[in-house]
């Protein structure tokens, strides 16, 4: 982790540390000051010290969910590019993600080029194509479920509770399309 001076400020939140170290340094390599929390715990430790310019934020760390990383960074400092990172891409996370202050919500796979990209993007594009195709049973299925465990902060017998099916059910079909 540098620290230089005139170096852009990042912040890493992501729970998985090869992932995080690989991104880490290849921000480094790119001139950013790089600093790394696991946790909504430590980045509330890095935020009591830091300032940052920009930050990625994974969406799932570990059983917590990204968001309130995404609100805390923005209540920080509403000046911070938040991209937000997922596996687990829905339209309730990236609306919700949007709201609370990211600039961009990215679906892994993702490289750093494509965050960095996402950081400079500033404004939205009016001419992106609507696509006309009709959303299937499973995707309108996926988002439903993945709009219950956000609203249940990713608590997955909660969810399972509110969607009218056991929380075994409710594991498995998040076992074959992770959250």
């Amino acid at each position: 982790m540098s620290e230089t001076q005139n170096a852009p400020s990042l912040v890493i939140v992501e729970d998985d540390p090869a992932f995080a170290r690989t991104l880490s340094r290849s921000f480094e390599r790119r001139g950013y000051a790089v600093s790394h929390a696991a946790s909504p715990d430590q980045l509330v430790a890095l935020l009591a010290t830091h300032e940052f310019e920009y930050a990625v934020v994974d969406l799932k760390l570990g059983t917590a969910s990204g968001l309130p990383c995404v609100e805390m960074i923005n209540a920080h400092d509403p000046q911070t590019r938040i991209v937000v990172l997922t596996g687990f891409a829905s339209i309730a996370t990236a609306v919700e993600a949007i709201k609370l202050g990211a600039a961009h919500y990215l679906a892994k796979p993702a490289n750093s080029d494509d965050i960095e990209q996402a950081f400079e993007r500033t404004s939205g594009d009016a001419n992106v194509p609507v696509d006309g195709r009709k959303s299937s049973i499973k995707t309108v299925e996926w988002e439903y479920i993945h709009t219950a465990l956000v609203e249940c902060d990713f608590n997955i017998s909660e969810a399972a509770r509110r969607l009218g099916m056991h929380r075994r059910t409710l594991a498995r079909k998040l076992e074959k399309r992770r959250v």
